[in-house]
This record gives structure tokens, sequence and C-alpha cells, in this order.
């Protein structure tokens, strides 16, 4: 199996692509503070310099602590990911999706939601990470920045000019985006 590794726009983060698939149960980002029992999530949190890791359908994101090079880090998570799938995992994540989360939602928050699915989650999974929305209030849309994208130098631009501009034009309730801040 060939892992390769991709640059995403943030520099401590790291998109790795196993040609496999990652997860059928959407996207995780696991830091180093949270008890996520997989061993091959808690093998790569356990490499020095690695602050979390964001699991997308197809691709691993790793972010990094900004005083470790890359290359203390790559070649170990490559070789733990190549020994996951070696040993016969299908996932890193195997879960069923839970379908109801979509029933207390009103009309414009499922417009929202499925412009983010469609056209905003392709290119930033591109990138390495992911957007997840929170809330709709007030012509308001909070959302929550994930992998590559949490920390990114570039994801306030994004998010002001990319996402906002988007959700506005598809959806004309929508006034403002905001990130949650962590």
């Amino acid at each position: 199996m060939f892992v390769q590794t991709q640059k995403t726009p943030n520099p401590d983060s790291l998109k790795f692509l196993p040609g496999r698939k990652v997860s059928n149960a959407g996207s995780f980002e696991v830091s180093k503070k949270d008890n996520f029992n997989n061993v091959l999530v808690k093998n790569i949190l356990s490499i020095n310099g690695v602050e979390s890791i964001f699991l997308g359908s197809d691709f691993v994101s790793i972010n990094k602590n900004k005083d470790i090079d890359w290359e203390d880090i790559k070649h170990i998570a490559i070789s733990f990911i190549n020994e996951f799938y070696e040993d016969g995992n299908e996932y890193i994540i195997n879960h069923s999706k839970n379908k109801n989360e979509d029933e207390n939602l009103d009309e414009i928050e499922k417009k929202i939601i499925h412009v983010l699915e469609t056209k905003v989650k392709p290119a930033v999974a591109n990138d390495g990470g992911d957007i997840k929305f929170l809330e709709f209030k007030n012509g308001i849309v909070k959302v929550k920045l994930q992998g590559s994208c949490s920390g990114c130098p570039s994801a306030t631009i994004t998010l002001k000019q990319g996402v906002q501009n988007l959700l506005k034009h598809y959806v004309p309730e929508v006034n403002q985006v905001e990130a949650e801040m962590n």
C-alpha cells in the first residue's frame, strides 16, 4: 500500500491519503485530550509533536505543533497507517450514521446544510479539513472548522469571502457566517 501525503494551506497540517476508505460515519476530529478508542488514532496521537488528527471519508489530516518538523512525524504516521490497513482493517472509523439528525431542523437550516454539504465541504475536504453546521440564529450561521482548517492562517478569509458569500447567495436569510472558536 502506498500512502500519499499532500500539503494543505495550513503549514502545521498535512493530509495523508491511504487510497482506502477512512470513515463510513462522517468526519471526526480527535485531539490528545480526547479519549478515543481506536488503535491507529492512539498511535498517531502518541507521535511527538502531533496535536490532533482529523478523519475524513478518504483521508487523515494530522495537525502538529509548530515547533516540530514534518520529517519527524510523516514517516512514522505513514507506517502506522500502513500497518493498520495491512492488519485487515477496512475503515479507521466504522459506525452507522444516525439519519434522524435532520428531523429537528427548519427549512432554512436544511438549505444551509445542503449548500455546505454540496458546495463547501468538497473544497474544504480537498484541503484536508471539514466544516460543520452548528446553528442559524438571527441571520448568523455558526460553523465549526475542523482538520487542516482549524488554525489555518487563511481560514478567516475563506470563511468570509467564500463560505459567507456562497451562503448569502443561495440562502438570502443568511447575513453573516462565524466560526466557533475553541
